[in-house]
Protein backbone atom coordinates (compact mmCIF):
# COMPACT_ATOMS: atom_id res chain seq x y z
CA UNK A 1 0.00 0.00 0.00
CA UNK A 2 1.50 3.34 -1.00
CA UNK A 3 1.50 6.38 1.21
CA UNK A 4 -1.08 8.04 -1.07
CA UNK A 5 -3.52 5.22 -0.35
CA UNK A 6 -2.85 5.69 3.35
CA UNK A 7 -3.63 9.37 2.98
CA UNK A 8 -6.88 8.53 1.18
CA UNK A 9 -7.90 6.21 4.01
CA UNK A 10 -7.31 8.90 6.63
CA UNK A 11 -9.04 11.50 4.47
CA UNK A 12 -12.15 9.32 4.14
CA UNK A 13 -12.24 8.93 7.92
CA UNK A 14 -11.87 12.69 8.41
CA UNK A 15 -14.80 13.33 6.07
CA UNK A 16 -16.96 10.72 7.78
CA UNK A 17 -16.25 12.01 11.29
CA UNK A 18 -16.89 15.61 10.20
CA UNK A 19 -20.29 14.58 8.88
CA UNK A 20 -20.96 12.73 12.13
CA UNK A 21 -20.16 15.92 14.08
CA UNK A 22 -22.50 17.88 11.79
CA UNK A 23 -25.35 15.48 12.56
CA UNK A 24 -24.61 15.62 16.29
CA UNK A 25 -24.71 19.43 16.11
CA UNK A 26 -28.07 19.24 14.32
CA UNK A 27 -29.42 16.97 17.05
CA UNK A 28 -28.29 19.33 19.81
CA UNK A 29 -29.67 22.37 17.98
CA UNK A 30 -33.09 20.69 17.74
CA UNK A 31 -33.25 19.41 21.32
CA UNK A 32 -36.35 21.54 22.02
CA UNK A 33 -38.01 21.38 18.58
CA UNK A 34 -41.55 20.15 19.11
CA UNK A 35 -42.89 20.90 15.65
CA UNK A 36 -41.29 19.87 12.33
CA UNK A 37 -42.39 20.03 8.71
CA UNK A 38 -43.33 16.36 8.83
CA UNK A 39 -45.39 16.91 11.96
CA UNK A 40 -44.47 16.00 15.50
CA UNK A 41 -41.22 16.58 17.37
CA UNK A 42 -37.73 16.37 15.91
CA UNK A 43 -36.38 12.82 15.72
CA UNK A 44 -32.71 12.20 16.55
CA UNK A 45 -30.49 11.29 13.60
CA UNK A 46 -27.56 8.88 13.57
CA UNK A 47 -24.77 8.24 11.06
CA UNK A 48 -24.09 4.70 9.82
CA UNK A 49 -20.55 3.98 8.60
CA UNK A 50 -19.49 1.22 6.23
CA UNK A 51 -16.04 0.17 5.02
CA UNK A 52 -14.93 1.04 1.51
CA UNK A 53 -13.63 -1.86 -0.50
CA UNK A 54 -15.08 -4.63 1.61
CA UNK A 55 -15.31 -7.97 -0.08
CA UNK A 56 -13.86 -11.42 0.00
CA UNK A 57 -10.32 -12.04 1.16
CA UNK A 58 -9.34 -13.03 -2.36
CA UNK A 59 -10.61 -9.79 -3.90
CA UNK A 60 -8.85 -7.75 -1.21
CA UNK A 61 -5.61 -9.64 -1.79
CA UNK A 62 -5.75 -9.09 -5.56
CA UNK A 63 -6.50 -5.40 -5.05
CA UNK A 64 -3.60 -5.03 -2.61
CA UNK A 65 -1.21 -6.86 -4.94
CA UNK A 66 -2.16 -4.50 -7.77
CA UNK A 67 -1.54 -1.57 -5.41
CA UNK A 68 -5.05 -0.27 -6.06
CA UNK A 69 -6.16 -0.36 -2.49
CA UNK A 70 -9.67 0.99 -2.11
CA UNK A 71 -9.95 1.17 1.63
CA UNK A 72 -11.35 3.57 4.15
CA UNK A 73 -14.78 4.42 5.46
CA UNK A 74 -17.88 6.10 4.07
CA UNK A 75 -21.31 6.99 5.31
CA UNK A 76 -23.85 4.49 4.07
CA UNK A 77 -26.88 6.34 5.43
CA UNK A 78 -28.23 8.73 8.01
CA UNK A 79 -31.05 7.10 9.96
CA UNK A 80 -33.59 8.39 12.43
CA UNK A 81 -33.65 7.03 15.96
CA UNK A 82 -36.91 5.15 16.51
CA UNK A 83 -36.89 5.45 20.29
CA UNK A 84 -40.08 7.00 21.68
CA UNK A 85 -40.37 10.72 22.30
CA UNK A 86 -40.17 12.16 25.81
CA UNK A 87 -43.43 13.27 27.36
CA UNK A 88 -43.05 16.44 29.46
CA UNK A 89 -45.77 18.10 31.51
CA UNK A 90 -46.07 21.72 30.35
CA UNK A 91 -49.70 22.83 29.98
CA UNK A 92 -48.70 26.34 28.83
CA UNK A 93 -46.84 25.05 25.77
CA UNK A 94 -48.65 25.61 22.44
CA UNK A 95 -48.11 21.95 21.44
CA UNK A 96 -49.45 20.49 24.70
CA UNK A 97 -52.22 17.91 24.47
CA UNK A 98 -55.46 17.97 26.49
CA UNK A 99 -53.70 16.56 29.56
CA UNK A 100 -50.97 19.24 29.37
CA UNK A 101 -48.17 16.95 28.10
CA UNK A 102 -45.81 17.94 25.28
CA UNK A 103 -43.99 15.36 23.17
CA UNK A 104 -40.31 16.36 23.16
CA UNK A 105 -37.57 15.10 20.81
CA UNK A 106 -35.79 11.85 21.66
CA UNK A 107 -32.45 13.68 21.85
CA UNK A 108 -30.37 13.08 24.98
CA UNK A 109 -27.77 15.81 25.55
CA UNK A 110 -25.48 13.44 27.48
CA UNK A 111 -25.45 10.89 24.65
CA UNK A 112 -24.83 13.62 22.07
CA UNK A 113 -21.95 14.99 24.15
CA UNK A 114 -20.34 11.55 24.43
CA UNK A 115 -20.83 10.93 20.70
CA UNK A 116 -19.24 14.29 19.87
CA UNK A 117 -16.26 13.51 22.11
CA UNK A 118 -15.86 10.14 20.39
CA UNK A 119 -16.06 11.71 16.92
CA UNK A 120 -13.57 14.41 17.91
CA UNK A 121 -11.10 11.81 19.23
CA UNK A 122 -11.43 9.75 16.04
CA UNK A 123 -10.91 12.89 13.96
CA UNK A 124 -7.81 13.80 15.97
CA UNK A 125 -6.43 10.27 15.63
CA UNK A 126 -6.80 10.43 11.85
CA UNK A 127 -5.09 13.83 11.72
CA UNK A 128 -2.21 12.31 13.70
CA UNK A 129 -2.05 9.37 11.28
CA UNK A 130 -2.09 11.75 8.32
CA UNK A 131 0.75 13.80 9.82
CA UNK A 132 2.77 10.60 10.41
CA UNK A 133 2.26 9.60 6.77
CA UNK A 134 3.45 13.02 5.61
CA UNK A 135 6.51 12.78 7.87
CA UNK A 136 7.40 9.31 6.53
CA UNK A 137 6.99 10.49 2.94
CA UNK A 138 9.25 13.47 3.63
CA UNK A 139 11.87 11.26 5.23
CA UNK A 140 11.72 8.86 2.28
CA UNK A 141 12.39 11.76 -0.09
CA UNK A 142 15.39 12.83 2.03
CA UNK A 143 16.94 9.37 1.62
CA UNK A 144 17.12 9.92 -2.14
CA UNK A 145 19.26 13.06 -1.76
Amino acid sequence: MSFLNSMNISASALTAQRTRLDIISENIANIDTTRTEGGGPYRRKMVVFEPIGSGSFRSQLVTAMNKNSNAGVRISEIVEDERPFKSVYNPDHPDANEQGYVMMPNVDILKETIDSMSATRAYDANVTALNAIKLMAGRALEIGR
